[in-house]
C-alpha cells in the first residue's frame, strides 16, 4: 500500500476529486495548509495598506492505495492540478505498513 500526498492550489480540488473518483480512489481527505516555496508568498492590499503575506493557502490531498494503483493516481492528480503556474503544488508518495477499518477490523488493502 502507499500514501500519496499532494499539495495543491485550492480551486482545483474539484478537479482532483473527480480524476480520482474516475480511476477508482473511493475516498480521500483534505486538509487546509500554509506554506511557501518557489512562490515565496505575494503582496496583498487591504484597507489601503499594502502587506506582505509569506505563506499562501493551499490543500493537502491524502489518498491511500494499492501499490497498482499509484502511477494512475499520480498522472491523475499532475493532469488535473497542473495550471502552468508557479505554486501548482508537489505530490508525494509513501509506503504504508498496514491499514486497519475500526469498525470491522479489516486489514491491508480491504481497510482501504
Amino acid at each position: 500500500m502507499k500514501k500519496v500526498e499532494a499539495i495543491i492550489k485550492p480551486f482545483k480540488l474539484d478537479d482532483v476529486k473527480e480524476g480520482l473518483s474516475a480511476i477508482g480512489i473511493k475516498g480521500l481527505t483534505i486538509t487546509e495548509v500554509r506554506g511557501f516555496g518557489r512562490q515565496r508568498g505575494h503582496r496583498e492590499i487591504y484597507r489601503g495598506a499594502e502587506y506582505q503575506v509569506d505563506f499562501v493557502s493551499k490543500l493537502k490531498v491524502e489518498v491511500f492505495m494499492a501499490d497498482d494503483m499509484v502511477q494512475e493516481a499520480v498522472k491523475t492528480i499532475q493532469e488535473r492540478a497542473k495550471t502552468g503556474q508557479l505554486g501548482d503544488g508537489k505530490i508525494f508518495i509513501l509506503p504504508v505498513e498496514d491499514a486497519i477499518r475500526i469498525r470491522t477490523g479489516e486489514r491491508g488493502n480491504d481497510a482501504i
